[in-house]
């Protein structure tokens, strides 16, 4: 990146960051206990007299409490997604049952709540700003839904099911990747495996060699499986791979009932509807909006289906223009599920006379990265200088500072790109340390970012998809909404108080810059010539960004309303299959055979944060949409409109409303016009 230096961690104050070399699995359990024994000793001291608490008498010395706790137990948990081991996994499990009962006690001591109450009741409390006010308040709300107004058997219930949940969410997201890790698909016949890009050869030829074998393997990792089942021209292999892939961790499929998650999505449904019940809630979907943007769970069915509505007519005219295709230049005269990335694909070269291998090459790893920091540094007025000497949890990582005009930090990440064994599939961005202000000391905000890209093969550079692009794109506005925070209050800064259905905001928003020329020339450039996107191809990928986008939308709605109506519909004994199959044939054109088990690897809803909020991306996308028309108004790196984004929804985090804070940036409600005429569905 232009400006882009390297520097010595001696530059910045970074001895609170994780040393994970520190971690001992063996004594986490011990260590954790006695911390949080030591913690309940000294919250009784700090809440023995509520009438005379005081901001700095309780809430202070409580957000100092948390910041240990996380940064103790904060690295063991991005442990156990980046590096997992047989070692850490059972101490991991018990440590998460000793948190879940530790938080529940929080939420419903009496002594606690009467000191909040107390400050909330205070003449002082009207002279704390935004942030400490939107402290207090959600402070109350968790209070309520924590159960600190049930008599103590119900409390006992209450605390009894979070315990429980936590250790079910990760089963749940262990058996998927453990499914996933078992998995090995060896060809010892290259033919066979003709339409795979070199890339992806050279990936499945080195998952062999690591197993001492010759030939190549295949395996249901994304980095390998994407490609597989949309390049792959042997269609029974391209079925045996999307057998296994949408068959992990359930009943069915090539490791069927070793990992099944079917019991436990019962488990966890059943102890979610208890616990809503317990709480004083219909079901769990109400709960789940109690902390939301969504006014109740009419609204999100009415907005998901209106949506579908939009989307439907063109879905299928997409859907049958496929089957033509297929029909008359692949000779498949019936779609099958494997069939579909497949023809999809050669379709999108068909008609766009463009594919994701021929894009790859202007999208090296060293050429998208360093471009992505300039598009922030552009649009917000930061750079950024890459931080030597840090320690890690793996040779590949890097760390970055974010650094603003005036030569101040402001933030910083630690940054994972690829894919390897034990490590959670996926992408995403999480919290090392949050933004706080404590004494005189400001601890700045630092993340983790974490994507699982193909990893350099055999000397050659990663090469990323134009979708790949996106993803990194997406963590990325994430981690610069955490980053990029002026609260200094933990509870409301960066992610932190931002309700679920507004906190995809940015990351969705900042997609929008890998579809713009100017952007793309900061972040393209051939591996080998260095050339940037040629003019013919821009044109070829910017007439693609339609492609398929009422399936697409379809595809998330029938997610989406799954997730709402399984949580707002469930009873004990529910068929989960039967809803599933249900709303597929409510909004979906496309029916996947009826033994996928899409729903066993669901871990955004059954281990992740989206339960009953899975339609949060949609409803974000909404916002994000709508915020980036102003940029196609007044200029995609006008620095006035860059500065205004930053300043009322990155710097804010959760210390305001969410929908005020979007009005202040665009002068109005939300409009969904953006999102559809982004979609090629015009209102």
């Amino acid at each position: 990146m232009r400006g882009m230096k390297s520097t010595a961690a001696s530059r910045y104050t970074l001895d609170r960051l994780p040393r994970f070399a520190d971690i001992e699995p063996a004594s986490l359990v011990e260590s954790l206990g006695a911390m949080l024994d030591d913690h309940r000793a000294r919250i009784e001291a700090l809440t023995g007299d509520p009438a005379s608490a005081t901001w700095d008498s309780v809430i202070a010395p409580m957000e100092a409490l948390s910041d240990e706790l996380q940064r103790f137990f904060g690295p063991v948990s991005h442990l156990h997604n980046v590096a997992d081991s047989d070692a850490l996994r059972a101490p991991y499990n018990e440590c998460i049952g000793l948190i879940s009962a530790y938080s529940s006690e929080l939420a419903q001591h009496a002594g606690l709540y009467a000191c909040y109450r107390h400050i909330r009741d205070s003449a002082a409390f009207a002279d704390f700003g935004p942030a400490r006010q939107r402290v207090i308040d959600n402070a109350l709300r968790d209070f309520h839904l924590g159960g600190v107004d049930l008599p103590p058997a119900r409390q006992a219930e209450v605390r009894a099911l979070k315990v429980e949940l936590s250790q079910l969410h990760t089963r749940f997201e262990e058996h998927v990747l453990d499914a996933t890790q078992a998995f090995r698909l060896h060809v010892d016949d290259e033919a066979a495996l003709a339409g795979l890009p070199p890339s992806v050869l050279g990936l499945a030829r080195q998952n062999a060699a690591a197993e001492d074998r010759a030939g190549w393997t295949l395996t249901l990792d994304f980095p390998c499986y994407q490609p597989a089942i949309t390049r792959l021209e042997d269609r029974a292999l391209r079925r045996t791979l999307y057998e296994a892939y949408v068959t992990r961790a359930s009943e069915r499929g090539p490791q069927a009932g070793q990992f099944d998650n079917g019991p436990v999505m019962n488990a966890i449904l059943d102890k979610r509807q208890a616990l809503a019940g317990a709480l004083g809630f219909a079901n769990y979907a109400e709960l789940s909006l109690a902390t939301k943007m969504a006014p109740s769970t009419a609204a999100v069915v009415d907005f998901l289906r209106e949506l579908a509505a939009k989307a439907r007519p063109a879905a299928l005219r997409e859907l049958q223009e496929l089957g033509e295709f297929a029909r008359s230049e692949l000779g498949l005269d019936t779609l099958e599920a494997w069939d579909m990335g497949y023809a999809a694909e050669k379709y999108r070269e068909h008609r766009f006379q463009l594919s994701q291998e021929e894009l790859k090459p202007y999208f090296p790893i060293a050429r998208v990265l360093p471009g992505m920091l300039e598009v922030a540094a552009r649009l917000f007025g930061v750079r950024f200088e890459r931080v030597e000497g840090i320690e890690s949890w793996h040779e590949d990582v890097v760390f970055h500072a974010i650094v603003d005009a005036d030569d101040t930090p402001v933030g910083f990440f630690f940054l994972d790109l690829y894919a390897r064994a034990r490590k959670r599939p996926g992408a995403w961005m999480d919290e090392c340390l949050v933004s706080w202000q404590h004494a005189e000391q400001c601890q700045l905000p630092v993340a983790y970012l974490t994507c699982n890209f193909t990893p350099p093969v055999a000397g050659q550079p990663t090469l990323l998809t134009h979708d790949e692009v996106s993803t990194l794109f997406h963590e990325f506005g994430h981690g610069l909404h955490h980053m990029l925070t002026r609260v200094r209050r933990p509870a409301v800064a960066g992610i932190n108080g931002v309700p679920w259905d507004a906190v995809e905001l940015p990351s969705q928003f900042l997609e929008n810059w890998c579809w713009e020329r100017e952007a793309l020339d900061l972040f393209s450039g051939h591996h080998a010539t260095g050339e940037v996107l040629p003019p013919e191809l821009f044109e070829r990928l910017e007439a693609s960004r339609h492609y398929h986008a009422a399936l697409q939308m379809l595809r998330q709605v029938e997610f989406a309303l799954f997730d709402f109506r399984l949580h707002m519909d469930y009873v004990p004994g529910f068929d989960i299959q039967g809803l599933l199959d249900a709303v597929r044939a409510e909004v979906a054109v496309v029916t996947p055979p009826p033994w996928n088990r899409f729903q066993h690897s669901f871990a955004h809803i059954f281990a992740g944060g989206y339960a009953a909020g899975y339609y949060s991306y949609k409803w974000a996308e909404v916002l994000a949409a709508d915020a980036y028309a102003r940029f196609e108004e007044e200029g995609v790196f006008n620095p006035e409109t860059g500065r205004a984004f930053r300043q009322s929804i990155l710097e804010n985090g959760g210390a305001e409303d969410a929908m005020a804070l979007f009005k202040r940036f665009r002068g109005r409600e939300p409009s969904v016009e953006p999102l559809l005429r982004h979609a090629g569905l015009h209102a």
